[in-house]
């Protein structure tokens, strides 16, 4: 009888020094104006090889849309090539069939997030409110965030809650902090 394994729940994300991943505008000027080098610990295309599924919050989403592509405003396409599950209260459209907008909580949908995974990874792109919603019901397993040399003073916190991590690793990416935490669990 062969025993089922979840597939790992990361959170893999850039903040700055303050704990922001986007000002209050949503804006990220202050993470693509980094310069980035070779060599990372965090290496984007290593770390996307491992994905099956992502999902991510209504804003995200948006952002995404009219950055990244899929709005058909720049004439991009969307830019991900795995099923990926948006979490929203508000009444979204999937711009391929490849997205799919779900309501609820993170535990009511884990059957099919993992069997979209499949053998890959759960990315949590963001938002921190959302990661916080994952980590609470014991989906998060870690945490890779490269760490910008900017402070915000207010913005979009880089997780919503009080968590306990344990750094596992760090490394440095020209003006990036990189670190990989393992969740511990909640404070109290």
């Amino acid at each position: 009888m062969s025993t089922m394994t979840r597939p790992t729940y990361l959170y893999y994300t850039a903040t700055t020094l303050d704990g922001f991943i986007a000002d209050e505008n949503d804006s990220l000027d202050w993470l693509l104006s980094q310069p980035l080098g070779e060599g990372s610990l965090l290496d984007y295309d290593t770390f996307y090889a491992e994905v099956g599924a992502l999902v991510m919050g209504s804003t995200t989403y948006e952002w995404v849309l009219r950055h990244e592509g899929g709005s058909g405003e720049g004439g991009s396409a969307w830019p991900y090539d795995r099923p990926t599950f948006v979490f929203s209260h508000r009444d979204l459209q999937p711009v391929t069939e490849d997205v799919t907008i779900l309501s609820g909580t993170p535990e009511e949908h884990r059957p099919a997030l993992e069997a979209a995974a499949g053998d890959g990874a759960v990315w949590i792109v963001g938002g921190g409110d959302l990661v916080a919603q994952f980590a609470r019901a014991g989906l998060l397993d870690e945490v890779m965030v490269s760490i910008a040399p900017v402070t915000l003073g207010a913005g979009r916190p880089l997780l919503g809650g009080r968590f306990d991590l344990e750094l596992r690793e760090y490394g440095r990416n020209e003006a990036f902090l990189e670190a990989r935490y393992a969740l511990v669990g909640e404070r109290a």
